[in-house]
């Protein structure tokens, strides 16, 4: 560790977000996700279901999907956390959880695109998925070590920064090689690299591949430059890792700020990741788009939330993290209500032109704004996290903090599944997420600006 000095230590530490982010460019949001939406609706329509109730219910089994994932990350972190806090061993729980994030991305190559297989791909998304997240906080877990706490919210953004900036160009590298168009041609006219097929989807199959091998290649600087102490030589037990957590939990009733801030994160991030996981969805289901369509409108929001991230973390490190996530709450709060009032025939009640390109435009401008806004969340979240932090227990503080963010992962899922369900709308499914980002801004009022630790 000594021979690595620590400007090459934190560049190490921002090739995790570099590697790991197109999962949730290209997995979560901008190809996969809308793919699978529409070979489970089409899946849906051949059983004999309506138009409108196939994108329902296809909606809502995506929704499973995450809300079953997000469970599992909530609910797993903090004990793995603990665990690794005891044996001070986070690499080989970050090797291990790289593993799972491998296989998971790689094993959607074998999607049916006639809706065959769909529950077999939502397992394959929800393993790399949670390798993805799991990952995450051990390597959050690094940050105080990374500088003051005054350097640590501009260290967080631009990570943030650099991550999106990768999922520009591996989300550039599909649309312009792999994703094939109604046309069977890419984006910019060629047939899809490598002979794949398009009549079988295959160039946007490769997206699992694609991404895990991006991920291989990438993590090689993480590797390389980011090393840990050595670890304690003791073997934590379960039961060990509970209690710990369990003491955690309760001394959170002596922690007033840093309770209001799990609890008021556990809401908007939920909310975000609802955006998040909804966004290309709702743009092929409501607006009609074709993948390579989302995927512009997709390089376009992370550009913005590149971008933004940077900014947001000299904003942080001016006026510190608590303002930031305040302002970009705010934003995406307007963002979301916009979504949820138009769709192809009429904007807040509005009626439209036949064919206008107005739902288009406002769509692209929304994406902008949730791109930005989320990624400076994202970062200021991180940051206000570090000042509350136990730096005896970073891992174990970060775990309570993927508990926060995952424990109600379940929910913006489960309630778009439900407000779609009873509405029979993809559009007024996804208005739950307005309530979540309201409750998270409420509960914000009793956090400190600057933490609870000395």
């Amino acid at each position: 560790m000594a021979d690595i000095s620590a400007r090459k230590r934190i560049w190490g530490w921002y090739f995790f977000d570099w590697a790991s982010q197109p999962y949730h460019t290209l997995l979560v949001t901008f190809v996969f996700s809308p793919f699978f939406a529409a070979v489970a609706a089409d899946y849906f329509l051949g059983q004999g279901m309506a138009d409108e109730a196939a994108k329902a219910q296809a909606q809502v089994v995506w929704s499973q999907c995450l809300t079953i994932t997000g469970l599992i990350i909530g609910f797993g972190a903090p004990f793995l956390g603990a665990m690794a806090d005891i044996s001070g061993r986070r690499m080989t729980w970050i090797t291990l959880f790289c593993g799972m994030y491998v296989v998971g991305a790689w094993g959607l190559w074998y999607m049916d695109p006639t809706g065959g297989n769909l529950w077999w791909m939502m397992a394959s998304f929800g393993i790399g998925f949670i390798g993805a997240e799991y990952a995450l906080i051990f390597i959050n877990a690094q940050l105080p070590s990374l500088g003051t706490k005054e350097e640590v919210g501009q260290i967080s953004g631009s990570g943030f920064a650099f991550g999106y900036l990768g999922g520009v160009v591996a989300l550039f590298i599909m649309l312009l090689l792999f994703v094939e168009q109604g046309n069977g041609k890419t984006l910019v006219g060629l047939d899809p690299v490598l002979g794949l097929d398009p009549d079988t989807r295959e160039g946007t199959r490769a997206v699992g591949p694609f991404t895990a091998l991006w991920f291989v290649i990438f993590m090689i600087p993480y590797f390389l430059w980011v090393r840990e102490p050595a670890g304690s030589g003791r073997r934590g037990s379960f039961a060990e890792a509970v209690a710990m957590v369990v003491q955690s939990v309760k001394n959170l009733r002596h922690r007033g700020s840093l309770a209001s801030y799990l609890a008021s994160s556990m809401f908007y991030r939920d909310a975000l990741n609802g955006l998040y996981g909804f966004g290309g969805v709702y743009a092929r289901l409501v607006l009609g788009w074709e993948i390579t369509m989302i995927g512009v409108f997709g390089i376009i929001a992370a550009i913005s939330a590149a971008a933004f991230s940077w900014l947001g973390g000299l904003a942080d490190r001016r006026v510190g993290p608590k303002p930031v996530i305040v302002g970009s709450i705010l934003v995406l709060i307007l963002v979301c209500a916009t979504i949820v009032g138009m769709d192809r025939t009429q904007i807040f009640g509005i009626p439209l032109a036949e064919g206008s390109g107005l739902p288009d435009f406002v769509f692209f401008f929304c994406g902008v704004l949730i791109g930005g806004f989320g990624g400076i969340v994202q970062a200021a979240s991180r940051s206000l996290m570090v000042r509350h932090t136990d730096p005896e227990m970073p891992t174990e503080s970060f775990g309570l903090y993927g508990l926060s963010g995952r424990a109600t992962a379940f929910l913006a899922p489960a309630l778009i599944g439900a407000a779609t369900a009873a509405t029979g709308s993809a559009r007024l499914g996804v208005s739950p997420v307005v309530g979540l980002f309201i409750l998270g801004l409420i509960l914000l009022i009793w956090v400190k600006p600057q933490g609870d630790q000395k």
